[in-house]
């Protein structure tokens, strides 16, 4: 109607935050609406550990670093979460490394001498890779991993703003409930919340083992 209010379109960090006040009917409330980008960036932890879609994935190139004093460990990147696969794009056939804790390089190390040689095993330590063997030339090493999901505080939108702004609208709005001390707004918000997480996961699942045909072995496997 002619003289309402029509809410902006939630497409960067600012009209989220606009969204969320709105939401909560609280603009005069200037603590409250000072706390919402913190409610955001519990939201973006809880996106971390709850959302599990493609757009998560990233692949990143290494190479290994001779000079360095210990050339075994390469740095992560800085969004990494946990690794998918790694292997080597500059060695024939790209083997990929197994993965092994790091008592397990620890005790192959000890088996081989710690001779230096074509890396065939990986550990996470830290914000690092650690090789087994010893590299002993200057590998491209290709990582394809779960990344973390680049913060509206420091970016002003991102892929998930974009693809769903209710889930990043209902997570603010669920984590404000506890502070407000509102139990009832809990559930109202967290339907939206789990409803958006779900069909956003559930869309992951489709996009990933629908991207082409499968066959069926007699023995059941799929290839």
């Amino acid at each position: 109607m002619e003289g309402e209010d029509v809410m902006p379109l939630i497409s960067n960090y600012s009209s989220l935050q606009s969204a969320v006040t709105e939401y909560l009917a609280r603009d005069q409330d200037t603590t409250l609406v000072a706390r919402i980008p913190s409610f955001i960036q519990l939201a973006e932890a809880k996106f971390n550990r709850q959302l599990f879609v493609r757009q998560m994935e990233q692949r990143a190139i290494a190479v290994v670093d001779l000079g360095a004093r210990e050339p075994e460990f390469i740095a992560l990147p800085s969004d990494f979460q946990s690794m998918r696969r790694i292997r080597l794009t500059s060695v024939r056939g790209q083997p990929a490394l197994e993965f092994r804790s790091g008592v397990q390089l620890d005790e192959y190390r000890s088996r081989v001498s710690d001779v230096a040689g074509q890396p065939r095993y990986f550990s996470v330590f830290g914000d690092q890779i650690e090789l087994a063997p010893r590299p002993d030339a200057a590998y491209t090493i290709e990582m394809v991993y779960r990344r973390t999901i680049p913060p509206l505080a420091s970016n002003d939108s991102n892929w998930l703003l974009t693809l769903a702004p209710d889930l990043y609208l209902y997570g603010a709005l669920l984590e404000s409930a506890p502070y407000l001390k509102e139990d009832g707004r809990i559930q109202t918000w967290g339907l939206g919340f789990t409803s958006a997480l779900a069909d956003l996961n559930a869309l992951g699942l489709t996009s990933t083992f629908n991207a082409g045909p499968m066959t069926m072995r007699l023995s059941g496997q799929v290839v």
